[in-house]
């Protein structure tokens, strides 16, 4: 078989595929008509009257106006998540000015339609502001709509990057996904101290062996310019998952900011979404691009480069937004048959910017293809299916091309082929027990550490598991329970803080590992963590029920999470409650007191969105 040939599907990636259509049938009939209807009332300006359309391009300068006023060339909507405060965003400064300049060459316009917020969890990380995180996707996804609400577009460009962004608007696509859709991204910095080093630096902090000078030199050698970080976390799992999908052009995820590559390959994302739209002639709708085959491609391609927990809510919400319902347990069965091809901080110590050196999405996708891991026969924003995505674009003479990829990884300590993989299954698994149902990212824990069973410590608040460590507490076999930690009760916030305490307990030889309701991050590392557990302990769930010393089994090989206590204790044992208070007042958390009664459970998502399709298919039946 030649590397271009793709073997027939395997049969757990149909299989999985064909429990979700068949799940999804329902609410995704009902999706795709409801699109449907939106292009059939109008895609164009045309539906809008003289004042709607006046008001439309009052501030266009005359050639864009009299393009408008035609009706019959394009005009793209642009959703930005530009600030110049972080770095992963601010390349997209310069993005909208390249994007109309290249509509204007091909005789159609480009406007800019809303810009969304865009929050940096390593700013926010074990502060107050963390708490808003996960709902700033669904924010995100409400801004993006209010600016295509509009209905002056005839396809739309999303420029984001990070960890919430991207999630939030790929839902906004979906749910505009009568529109032609493109992802745009910035593209990482270039290598700075590596990963490895700067973990080294923040255990020593937290032991009090180095004092802030020294930890915030090593921060800022690693994050250094702009672009995104160059760990593999929920940012650049984002652009693989996009890239997966066929939103991407092929190839683009990791180009570094700032470069004419980079610029060639933003002004030439207009150009194809103008093609892509109904009066460029090829008439590609979101809806008919992303469907169960596209969502099973990105979860594949999450399991194979060992990605983010956090994709295990954000895949679920974004499925829903396109009317498909994907379960936790789905990305169990495709872990179970996907391999692990990449080894990049903090699952390694290499970072993006040596993984696409190595070969990159090229590569990646060859291997997957060729081995039937992935749909190669969805639809794309570049054809009509994964063909291209094994290439990569180079300029030649200052044209845009692309060339064949990698047919070898560059270096196999980084990125390596079906046939050599760093270990056979992908590296996130469910968690079920009687302490409910959570999440767990194996690929960065040594298999020596993936089984713990230890007496409980249990906190409501990070600073509690902190200060008993500091205080030689936690100098023993724990499980450390965190919880009051769920959307319902302060958003759901990452607890990347306690990484680095976690760690040198378990460098100290002790079995440690994380029991929380909330979340961990896309850079969790070698300390095993069940998070997400479901039902929240605000919602009556288990762990409010656990007590100090009771004995807590998390094995991540059997996919198991049970306290040793009689059920019918357990049940009988009163839940604990937590003052929420100073979690839902201050830095605008009262703002959000509805997003926290409207949030859903972890393992749907954790959406205020709640089941789109599902509410009126329920509510006809």
């Amino acid at each position: 078989m030649s590397h271009q040939q793709r073997q027939v599907l395997n049969t757990t990636v149909a299989e999985v595929t064909a429990r979700i259509r068949d799940r999804s049938h329902d609410r995704r009939a009902l999706y795709e008509a409801r699109m449907a209807e939106q292009h059939r009332r109008g895609v164009h300006r045309g539906t809008l009257s003289c004042g709607n359309v006046a008001h439309g391009f009052a501030a266009c300068g005359p050639a864009d106006k009299n393009a408008l006023k035609l009706m019959n060339a394009a005009n793209i909507g642009i959703i930005s998540a530009y600030n110049d405060m972080l770095s992963a965003h601010q390349p997209l400064a310069t993005f909208p000015e390249t994007i109309k300049a290249a509509a204007q060459k091909m005789g159609s316009t480009a406007q800019f339609a809303a810009g969304v917020p865009a929050m940096c969890d390593g700013v926010t990380q074990g502060q107050p502001g963390m708490e808003l995180s996960l709902f700033s996707r669904d924010v995100i996804a409400m801004s993006a709509a209010v600016g295509l609400a509009h209905n002056m577009f005839d396809a739309a460009l999303y420029l984001g990057v990070c960890d919430k962004i991207v999630p939030g608007l790929f839902i906004a696509a979906a749910r505009f996904g009568h529109l032609p859709a493109m992802f745009v991204p910035a593209g990482p910095m270039e290598s700075g101290l590596p990963n490895k080093e700067k973990a080294r630096i923040r255990q020593l902090y937290a032991e009090g062996r180095v004092g802030r000078d020294a930890l915030l030199e090593a921060e800022s050698a690693s994050y250094h310019s702009p672009g995104t970080c160059t760990f593999y976390g929920t940012a650049n799992a984002n652009q693989l998952m996009m890239e997966m999908m066929g939103l991407h052009l092929p190839g683009t995820s990791f180009i570094n900011p700032g470069t004419p590559l980079r610029e060639a390959l933003t002004a030439f994302a207009a150009e194809q979404a103008i093609r892509n739209s109904e009066p460029g002639g090829e008439y590609r709708p979101f809806y008919r691009q992303i469907d169960a085959r596209a969502i099973v491609n990105a979860a594949v391609g999450l399991l194979a480069s060992g990605g983010s927990t956090n994709h295990t809510l954000h895949l679920v919400a974004m499925a829903a937004a396109a009317g498909i319902t994907l379960t936790w347990d789905d990305v169990t069965a495709l872990s179970a048959v996907t391999p692990s091809l990449m080894r990049v901080y903090p699952n390694g110590e290499a970072d993006v910017n040596h993984f696409h050196a190595a070969g990159g999405m090229g590569y990646l996708f060859r291997e997957l293809l060729g081995a039937g891991l992935l749909h190669g026969d969805i639809p794309t924003v570049f054809g009509t299916d994964l063909t291209a995505y094994t290439r990569e674009p180079k300029l030649k003479n200052g044209e845009l091309v692309w060339e064949e990829g990698a047919t070898q990884s560059g270096n196999t300590s980084v990125l390596r082929g079906v046939a050599e993989p760093f270990a056979p299954t992908g590296g996130l698994t469910v968690l079920d027990g009687n302490l409910g149902r959570g999440v767990i990212k194996t690929s960065a824990v040594a298999p020596k550490h993936r089984v713990v069973q230890a007496p409980v410590r249990v906190f409501h608040e990070q600073e509690e598991l902190t200060a008993a460590f500091n205080a030689g507490e936690l100098d023993r076999d724990v499980i450390a329970v965190v919880r009051f930690q769920g959307p319902q009760a302060n958003g759901m916030p990452e607890l990347h803080q306690l990484t680095p305490i976690l760690g040198v307990l378990q460098d100290r030889g002790f079995k440690v590992a994380l029991v929380t309701d909330g979340r961990m991050s896309g850079a969790s590392g070698k300390v095993p963590a069940a998070i997400h557990i479901t039902p929240e302990a605000l919602d009556g769930g288990p762990l409010a029920r656990l007590q100090n010393g009771d004995v807590v089994r998390l094995d991540a090989n059997a996919g198991t999470l049970n306290v040793n206590v009689d059920a019918a204790e357990l049940a009988a044992r009163p839940a604990a409650t937590a003052e929420m208070t100073g979690h839902q007042v201050g830095l605008g958390r009262e703002l959000f007191s509805g997003f926290r009664r409207l949030a859903g459970p972890g393992e749907l998502g954790a959406s205020v969105f709640g089941g789109f399709e599902d509410d009126d298919i329920k509510a006809e039946s």
